[in-house]
């Protein structure tokens, strides 16, 4: 029978300081964000707290940094949620954004999970032995230790009787104070973060609509572009162009300003011719006359019959002319 663990409305109640206090004390870390541990491996060893050697701990990696490698930690602790009849569902996509909601919800799920084994208590757990045999483990371990005090001895007798009660204070005492201290912190990152979150949300907000205003000009000057009206005028085609242009290149607007040049060279090619001065006109025809009329009178005399040359040569006799004698 399948074992799903009801959560009280209140487990969601539970803060981030609380959710990491909780985090660092178990697993002896130094986590100042819950989104730290996005990756999985936190959770995987989590489990292996309250249920030991369930988790296979070499499968886990603790340094994964990509998407990829996260998922496998979570297919590691999906294995384990079967194993233990666990139907808690899991949104891989969203835990491997590092979304500090999402990661959150999680932990506090799973808080409450472990609160509820064995009343919460974890007993002769060395999280940083079983650490060591996961990917990246002993890194993550070192990190740990650094802020740890030494455990060399010193020559003078006051240091070692120091390191001495060193060596008896609780570990996880030390940490759970670490972790306080660190937790006290994380309020007022969190309330610069959100007011910084908000200075940029407002900052797009105001880009987005400076952006809508623009392009719906650009939209407004297109519909007119593609009136049948004004459609095929060289212009707007260079217009066209500019707005079809695929890339920001210099070279598409100088290529719509030959456009219009080039229309305006063409209409003065095709400008009607002028008009031939009506003096040079009349001069013109009169020397056409000058040069025709003889030829055409030469015609006429040659071409005459004798009797037409008789009854012409009567009429201007007839006329009272003295250039003809007979």
């Amino acid at each position: 029978m399948a074992t799903n663990i009801g959560m009280m409305d209140s487990a969601y109640f539970v803060g981030r300081s609380e959710i990491l206090a909780w985090i660092n004390s178990t697993l002896h870390l130094n986590f100042s964000k819950v989104e730290e541990a996005c990756s999985g491996a936190v959770q995987c060893q989590l489990m292996d707290a309250v249920h030991p050697g369930m988790v296979p701990m070499h499968k886990v990696n603790f340094d994964a940094k990509s998407e990829y490698e996260m998922i496998q930690n979570y297919k590691v602790l999906q294995d384990v949620f079967n194993k233990l009849k666990i139907t808690k569902h899991m949104d891989v996509s969203k835990l491997v954004k590092g979304r500090p909601l999402d990661n959150l919800e999680f932990m506090q799920w799973l808080k409450r999970y472990c609160d509820s084994v064995n009343g919460g208590g974890i007993h002769n757990y060395n999280p940083l032995e079983r650490r060591e045999a996961s990917k990246g483990g002993k890194e993550a371990t070192k990190k740990c230790t650094q802020s740890q005090p030494s455990k060399g001895s010193g020559p003078a007798p006051r240091a070692l009787s120091n390191n001495s009660a060193r060596r008896h204070v609780d570990p996880s005492a030390t940490m759970t104070n670490q972790s306080a201290k660190s937790s006290r912190a994380v309020p007022i990152a969190s309330s610069a973060y959100d007011e910084k979150i908000t200075e940029l949300k407002l900052s797009v907000d105001s880009l987005e609509k400076e952006r809508d205003f623009y392009f719906s000009k650009l939209r407004d000057i297109e519909i007119l572009c593609q009136s049948p009206e004004i459609e095929g005028i060289p212009i707007v085609g260079a217009i066209k162009k500019i707005l079809y242009a695929a890339d920001d290149d210099a070279s598409v607007v100088a290529e719509a300003q030959a456009m219009v040049s080039l229309h305006e060279k063409e209409a003065e090619l095709l400008s009607p011719i002028a008009e031939v001065p009506e003096e040079r006109t009349n001069s013109d025809t009169q020397k056409r006359k000058i040069i025709i009329n003889p030829e055409v009178d030469a015609a006429a005399c040659t071409l005459s019959s004798p009797r037409q040359r008789i009854l012409d040569a009567s009429d201007v006799r007839s006329s009272g002319s003295s250039l003809m004698t007979y």
